[in-house]
């Protein structure tokens, strides 16, 4: 019930991108200035980034679509916030970012594309580059809109993508305000400034392991529960079982009505037991007026309350 009533108050609505409003399936949607066969470019990149069980490798083995032979492998270093170099067939090849390229003093060529940008460099030289996109959820668009629509001021986004990825997905979907390039402790801090800022409650939605602590921070807390990982789930206080982010709009607008229903009941309840108390007073009360100001008004207020049941699914 605490938690109902919180959610009634919401004015502020938080989301994580990846997983939230996005599937979190990173697909392969473009190779873009390669010198040399596309799937021969695809079989370098998926073979160098075969030991990493990021997302992204995961990508680039599925738009493969080979067997992964780890024997052809060999030399894997990995470099944090850059990618990854190897030796595939005893040939030289670097996969990642563009400070990666830079890194290793490779010139490359800019994308305009929006997504995540692998860069790919074979016996030194530049060979062109993948770009991997996010799948944005269905009806995400409209799951931001209903909830406007419910009566939330605000929409925001939070995530760890570029900006030109986060300005994107962002205007795709109507979120009025988006946050992009944060580690998950920067998650937290951005929260913290949202509480300050905002009146009413703030409800943050998330899905992953690094979301558990903003989840907890939030006025209110809601994970994905199908796919959400089990310290979001544990985190949170509202959970959506089946991870549509439209759930949330039909969340706010029951809890809402609920509300206006329980403070009819609480007044109306009242205003009848003050009425038959002074009814009493005055000696004009009798049995049948004592028993509906305590069974009928009972029953009155069930049957008010059942009309929760009819809040609208969209």
């Amino acid at each position: 019930s605490n938690y109902l009533e919180t959610l009634s108050q919401v004015k502020t609505v938080v989301y994580d991108k990846t997983g939230t409003l996005t599937k979190g399936v990173f697909e392969v949607t473009a190779v873009h200035h390669s010198d040399m066969d596309e799937q021969k470019l695809l079989e370098y990149a998926a073979l160098a980034e075969c030991a990493s069980s990021h997302p992204i490798s995961k990508s680039l083995q599925r738009a493969y679509g080979r067997p992964i032979d780890r024997s052809r492998v060999t030399d894997v270093q990995e470099l944090s916030g850059r990618g990854v170099t190897a030796k595939v067939d005893g040939v030289s090849v670097a996969a990642g970012n563009s400070k990666l390229m830079e890194q290793l003093g490779i010139p490359y060529h800019d994308c305009r594309s929006v997504g995540t940008i692998i860069h790919m460099a074979v016996d030194g030289r530049y060979a062109g580059h993948i770009v991997i996109s996010d799948v944005v959820k269905p009806h995400a668009k409209e799951a931001i809109a209903a909830l406007h629509r419910a009566g939330v001021e605000k929409t925001v986004m939070l995530t760890g993508d570029v900006k030109k990825v986060a300005d994107a997905v962002a205007s795709e979907l109507g979120v009025d305000e988006v946050h992009s390039d944060l580690l998950p402790a920067d998650k937290v801090g951005k929260v913290e400034e949202l509480l300050r800022q905002q009146h009413g409650k703030l409800a943050f939605v998330g899905d992953g392991i690094n979301d558990a602590p903003v989840l907890m921070r939030a006025d209110i807390g809601i994970a994905m529960g199908a796919l959400g990982s089990d310290a979001a789930i544990e985190a949170a206080d509202i959970v959506l079982m089946d991870d549509a982010p439209s759930k949330l709009a039909l969340a706010v607008r029951l809890s809402r009505r609920t509300m206006k229903i329980v403070w009819q009941n609480v007044i109306f309840a009242l205003a009848v037991k003050a009425l038959v108390l002074v009814l009493g007073a005055t000696g004009d009360a009798n049995m049948w007026i004592a028993v509906f100001a305590d069974v009928g008004v009972l029953v009155l207020a069930i049957l008010n309350a059942m009309r929760a049941l009819l809040v609208p699914k969209h």
